[in-house]
């Protein structure tokens, strides 16, 4: 007996520590994913997605998939993503490196870790790198390849999305615009000749510069996508099996291709490339039933092939010039993220950070047709838990780390602290010079003459602005002006002198794209034909949906009173854009030139819609040389409409008359120690009373409040108490406020420039020489 009990003492004994080297030895498998939960859910079809996770987790410790030499893969199989061998989930965000400065990438991509994430996703837009045909630029902000080793530096993966298309609120949805210039006319995102051979050419460039940095290749890149969402669009499967064949042959065959649809089957059957061994991924909404979801996407992969993937989570949305900002509740967020991930789904956050649509690269959406357009902010903010600034001291950026952080197998990395940011003043600035006082001194080469009035893209004026000019007999009472096809913004002048700088030019009106509607040219009693001048401004190219295909300027035949108007001049009025080296421009070069009197000039026509028309104003400040340089946002409260410079650097759009933002980012890289120069194009005459002093304000809630109940206004009728009211009541909810800003609170009226400094310009950059 007593033999006989030790002998089953033993036993036990020897069972226990078998069953606790098995545990053991199965930890580190369970430290790749977080724990599964136990939380009960109401639809069976999500129990049965939670058992099959739960089963392939255990069947996997009993089976592990491979050996040691080939460790370094990442794979689907068994409806799960395996890094290394093991399984591993997706907690990825969007992150743009071309919205952001280079000298910032490293601060962003850290903020991102400390949020939880262990993925960046960005897009590529293919205008960024060839701005021209066969121009290729990878330098500077389109530095890809640095910027894809950054992530891989700082641990963290990269899902890439080359597009061709791209959306992503970017002017033409990543497409040059000069394949708009092309002829005959090819069909974007088609599997039109034409076009398949300009992509091919762009991805013959593109794909061998990341093929090192896949991930089997020792890079961080695990996924590629195919396209964007094209079941939103179209369903030429020709076009999208090509793209694959494309990508194949420069990635080879190990990599995963991914498309990503909305959640909707009639979206999945059309963008989703069935037995092609493309996985495919979904959006959706926040908020809607991932896992119903999840169980349709499995519908479209291989059997097996299926993890549940969100591969945009919407953290916020876009805004358009004239809406509300956008805002998600935090906590509505964070709880809609946590459903996904508290059951092993994997998920990319859309934003994880926004940034700036720097320069004209924002792009537009439409609506109910073609006319409906609805142009993006320079802000792509997005309501991202972090701020277009970096800013992560937010309830969003919180609540969704409180989630990340409680299902993380690891600790979450310590979160920096916001950058600082520094209010520099008030700044004086002084009128340099009148459009039209420029155009006599243009280069006849510049100007191209032409019996219709054709599209930017025809004579190469891809961004910006281009100025119309022709004219017609006046008559006794007035005449009619109808343009029905102008893309995106009109302004409508008169002058009773060909070249304007001669005479007096008299401001007549807008016509919109959005608003279309005639408008009356009064009769300015000319002793023989009156000049019509027409600058029309392109506000963004659309980038998402069926109108896709955006060409700007205008667009049909131009009419006075019922008949065609014939012989028109087209002047381009270029300017710097994000990724484009400096040219020489003669509009700008000459303002510098301006006669003093011709700014001063008494416009013949008395009366309030009388302008000197769209002007350059010019100023600086000075950051001590002692002092630290640091971010600031600038403030055109009291200012119409039109695009600011900082260093010769294109800081972007500004239009507070429209709202809702008031104020552009400034980086700190952007600024230099001692003298900077500010250089504005002001497309409407600003109203000095309503220009304020901001120096002394609280930056606090700098943009609550910035409009009215019409959004007709951004000027804060409480600014401080030495800048007094200057607009009506505040109601509408703006972005989150900025640490500091500088204010181009006061201007003179005058021709003659700040000390020593002459307004300069080239085609790419708008310099200031001093």
């Amino acid at each position: 007996m007593a033999t006989r009990k030790r002998s089953s003492k033993t036993t036990l004994i020897f069972f226990v520590l078998l069953s606790f080297i098995a545990f053991a030895a199965f930890v580190p498998v369970f430290a790749s994913l977080p724990s599964l939960s136990s939380h009960s859910h109401s639809h069976s079809h999500s129990r049965s997605l939670d058992l099959d996770l739960d089963l392939r987790l255990r069947r996997h410790h009993r089976h592990p998939r491979r050996g040691r030499n080939d460790a370094r893969k990442f794979e689907i199989a068994e409806d799960m993503f395996w890094k290394d061998g093991k399984p591993f989930q997706i907690i990825g965000g969007d992150l743009h490196y071309f919205r952001v400065l280079p000298e910032y990438w490293e601060d962003r991509l850290l903020r991102a870790k400390a949020l939880g994430l262990n993925t960046i996703q960005t897009y590529i837009p293919w205008n960024l790198h060839e701005p021209e045909p066969g121009k290729l630029v990878f330098e500077g902000i389109a530095d890809l390849v640095s910027y894809l080793k950054l992530c891989q530096k700082l641990g963290l993966l990269v899902m890439l999305r080359p597009g061709p298309y791209i959306c992503a609120e970017w002017d033409l949805g990543g497409f040059p615009a000069w394949l708009l210039a092309m002829e005959p006319t090819m069909r974007l995102r088609s599997s039109d000749p034409a076009y398949l051979q300009m992509v091919e050419g762009w991805w013959g460039v593109l794909l061998p510069k990341v093929a090192p940095l896949l991930y089997g290749n020792g890079g961080p890149i695990i996924m590629v996508q195919i396209e964007n969402e094209f079941g939103s669009y179209g369903d030429d499967k020709a076009y999208l099996r090509h793209l694959v064949k494309l990508a194949r042959g420069h990635l080879g065959e190990d990599i995963i291709l991914y498309t990503t649809d909305g959640g909707t089957r009639e979206t999945l059957e059309k963008g989703t490339i069935q037995g092609a061994d493309v996985f495919s991924a979904v959006d959706f909404t926040t908020g809607d039933d991932a896992w119903s979801i999840f169980k349709l996407q499995k519908e479209f992969n291989s059997p097996g092939k299926s993890p549940p993937l969100s591969a945009e989570f919407y953290t916020g949305w876009l805004t358009h010039w004239g809406e509300k900002i956008a805002r998600t509740d935090a906590s509505f967020t964070a709880a809609a993220l946590e459903k996904i991930v508290s059951r092993n789904g994997s998920v990319v956050l859309y934003m994880a950070h926004g940034g700036t649509n720097f320069g004209f690269y924002n792009g537009a959406n439409t609506g109910v047709d073609v006319s409906d357009y609805k142009p993006d902010l320079t802000s792509y903010d997005y309501d991202a838990p972090i701020s277009e600034s970096g800013d992560v001291e937010n309830e969003k950026f919180k609540a969704i780390r409180r989630v990340l952080g409680k299902y993380s197998p690891v600790p979450l990395p310590s979160v920096p602290s916001n950058i600082k940011m520094t209010r520099y003043g008030s700044i004086q600035l002084q009128k340099t010079a009148i459009l039209f006082d420029l155009l006599d001194g243009i280069d006849s080469a510049h100007i191209v003459e032409a019996e219709n009035p054709t599209a930017m893209e025809y004579v190469y004026q891809m961004y910006g602005f281009l100025l119309y000019v022709s004219e017609y007999a006046s008559k006794p009472g007035g005449s009619k002006l109808v343009i029905p096809k102008v893309h995106d913004r009109a302004q409508v002048f008169i002058s009773c002198s060909s070249t304007a700088n001669d005479g007096e030019v008299s401001y007549v009106g807008i016509i919109e794209r959005w608003s279309n509607q005639a408008i009356g040219l009064p009769n300015a009693n000319c002793v023989s034909n009156t000049s019509l001048f027409i600058l029309v401004e392109n506000m963004g190219r659309v980038n998402y949906g069926p109108y896709v295909f955006d060409r700007k300027g205008i667009l049909s035949s131009v009419y006075v009173d019922g008949r065609v108007l014939k012989g028109w001049k087209l002047i381009s009025i270029p300017f710097h854009n994000l990724n484009e080296a400096p040219k020489f421009n003669p509009v700008i070069q000459n303002a510098s030139q301006v006669p003093k009197l011709s700014i001063h000039k008494k416009l013949e026509y008395e009366s309030e819609d009388i302008v000197e028309g769209p002007s350059f104003y010019t100023g600086h400040f000075i950051i001590d040389t002692t002092t630290e340089v640091t971010d600031t946002y600038i403030s055109f409260r009291g200012w119409g409409k039109g695009i600011a410079f900082v260093n010769e650097f294109n800081i972007g759009r500004y239009w507070p008359t429209a709202g809702p933002q008031c104020n552009l980012y400034i980086p700190a890289p952007i600024l230099q120690r001692g003298e900077n120069i500010l250089v504005i194009f002001e497309l409407e005459s600003p109203n000095p009373e309503l220009v304020k002093l901001l120096n002394g304000r609280n930056s606090d809630d700098y943009f609550e409040g910035c409009l009215d109940a019409s959004f007709s206004s951004c000027f804060d009728p409480d600014i401080a108490a030495d800048a007094a009211a200057v607009m009506a009541t505040a109601a509408a909810p703006s972005f989150a406020p900025p640490a500091a800003f500088i204010a181009p609170a006061t201007f003179a009226n005058t021709a003659t420039p700040p000390t020593s400094i002459a307004l300069n310009a080239t085609v790419g950059l708008t310099a200031i020489f001093y």
